[in-house]
């Protein structure tokens, strides 16, 4: 009875932290129509700098706060740790310039179906210090019907 218990509370907290995370997805939806609107008021990179300055201020607010600050070690880190920063501006860019194009649900199918076929990438290469897990029929089927549901969402 004791280990039938640990995988129904296992499973209610995997359901429930992929309702958090389905959560965060809802809202994300938000940002590239608002940069969008902001890239309406001002050039397309200014409105990018911008979206970026305030969630610097906020995460500086936030970090001094919190203490963080004092336990950052970078000694001997890796190139690629600072590249997310990058990355996040490419998605913003991207996101401000193709809504107005292609309308944000077709902008956030395209951009999830992506990060689950990368996402599947570096599940299956270990890839930035990632626990390796194989490719299966059932996830490369799962980012088949993504794509098949980016398709559909580009057709108006």
């Amino acid at each position: 009875m004791g280990n039938m218990g640990k995988g129904r509370s296992s499973a209610i907290t995997v359901l429930l932290l992929g309702l958090i995370a389905f959560a965060v997805g809802a809202v994300a939806a938000m940002q590239p129509p608002i940069n969008a609107q902001l890239a309406l008021r001002s050039a397309g990179l200014t409105a990018a700098l911008i979206s970026f300055a305030v969630g610097t201020v906020f995460l500086l607010i936030l970090t001094l706060t919190t203490g963080s600050l004092t336990s950052v070690s970078l000694s001997g880190a890796p190139w690629w740790l600072f590249a997310g920063g990058l990355m996040g501006v490419g998605l913003v860019y991207a996101g401000l310039r193709l809504v107005p194009i292609l309308g944000v649900a077709a902008l956030t199918a395209a951009t999830v179906a992506g990060q689950l076929a990368g996402g599947l990438l570096i599940d299956r290469l270990g890839l930035f210090g990632v626990t390796q897990i194989p490719l299966s029929t059932t996830r490369l089927f799962g980012v088949l019907l993504l794509i098949i549901g980016v398709v559909l969402v580009l057709r108006r």
